[in-house]
């Protein structure tokens, strides 16, 4: 953002604070803040406070869990000839900490399954995932859009198929933009 003071000049201000600019900072996207600004904002979450283009690999607030996989003989539909990868994320009760919506109140466990085919593009997405979730990015706590129960464990904006089969609107497969659209969602919070 500019302007001009009284005299004419030239001068930035940031469109954090908007005040004149202390210690400009430009980061990747070419967003100028200032550095004090910046440094606050990046610490909530690590994209441009403008564009909210990825500064590096964005940190969630996923509850502590496991993500493990397992390889399964049968194909996916549209996937003939390959594999499922089986992935298994679980996650025991716990309390919700600062940085969730409720802190101090307690959260209920899940488990929950997901399938890739076990191809090329899949294993490269199962490493995505895999780099996502020990980032704390896969899951979140909040509202249940199923169920409309507050503080459990939701998904968090990255697409999982968790039907093997009956297509997108049953969230399976076949789903030829499936994988595209899973790597856009994780490389939208820095995973790539």
């Amino acid at each position: 953002m500019m302007g001009t003071n009284e005299g004419g000049t030239l001068h930035h201000k940031c469109p954090i604070c908007l005040d004149t600019m202390v210690n400009p900072r430009t980061i990747k996207c070419g967003h100028v803040f200032c550095e004090e600004c910046l440094k606050k904002a990046l610490g909530i979450i690590n994209i441009c406070p403008i564009c909210k283009e990825a500064q590096g690999i964005v940190r969630g607030n996923q509850p502590p869990g496991q993500m493990t996989w397992s390889s399964l003989p049968s194909s996916l539909p549209g996937h003939y000839g390959c594999g499922t990868i089986c992935i298994q994320y679980s996650f025991s009760p716990g309390i919700q900490g600062p940085e969730h919506p409720n802190p101090r109140q307690p959260y209920s466990g899940t488990s929950r399954i997901a399938y890739l085919p076990d191809n090329y593009e899949g294993k490269e997405v199962l490493q995505l995932l895999h780099r996502a979730f020990n980032a704390r990015l896969v899951f979140t706590v909040g509202t249940s859009i199923t169920t409309g129960l507050s503080n459990q464990i939701t998904w968090n904006d990255i697409h999982h198929k968790t039907n093997t089969s009956g297509g997108s609107h049953s969230f399976g497969y076949p789903d030829p933009s499936y994988l595209q659209r899973v790597k856009e969602d994780l490389a939208a919070k820095g995973i790539r």
